[in-house]
């Protein structure tokens, strides 16, 4: 069911997510505000506006967190693996979602302690890293 859903997330998202679904929804709208003289913008027209709008909203809540869900996974996969790969880094840093919001506002204090301690190390793409003798290869 999980492989389902998922399947259907993705293909849904790339849908509602296109300019001629925004294009439809606007023409909706156009189209219900010009029947509202017909109707004397009666609570039955105002209904069926604000019923469609809750229903869509209430299952696109579902549909766009589970999407961003997936998206954070991937994202962190991929720095996961970068961690592990490059030499030096601190592998330990993998498995931060685990720690506590206090652990996490210590080692935001201590990257940004040091970021201020080492500006000599920020260079520009094509400089050399401090200490590298290497040029960096352009973007």
């Amino acid at each position: 069911m999980e492989e389902a859903f998922r399947k259907f997330s993705i293909k849904i998202a790339g849908i509602v997510g296109s300019p001629w679904i925004f294009i439809v929804s606007l023409v909706s709208i156009a189209v219900w505000a010009l029947t509202g003289p017909v109707f004397h913008y009666s609570d039955t027209w105002q209904l069926v506006i604000n019923t469609g709008t809750s229903v869509i909203t209430f299952l696109m809540v579902f549909l766009i967190q589970n999407t961003q869900n997936r998206d954070t996974k991937v994202i962190h996969l991929k720095l996961d693996e970068l961690l592990r790969a490059v030499e030096g880094a601190r592998t330990g840093l993998v498995n931060l979602d685990s720690l506590s919001d206090d652990d996490l506002l210590q080692l935001q204090k201590e990257f940004i302690r040091l970021g201020k301690r080492e500006p000599a190390m920020r260079t520009g793409p094509n400089e050399p890293a401090k200490g590298s003798g290497q040029a960096m290869p352009p973007d």
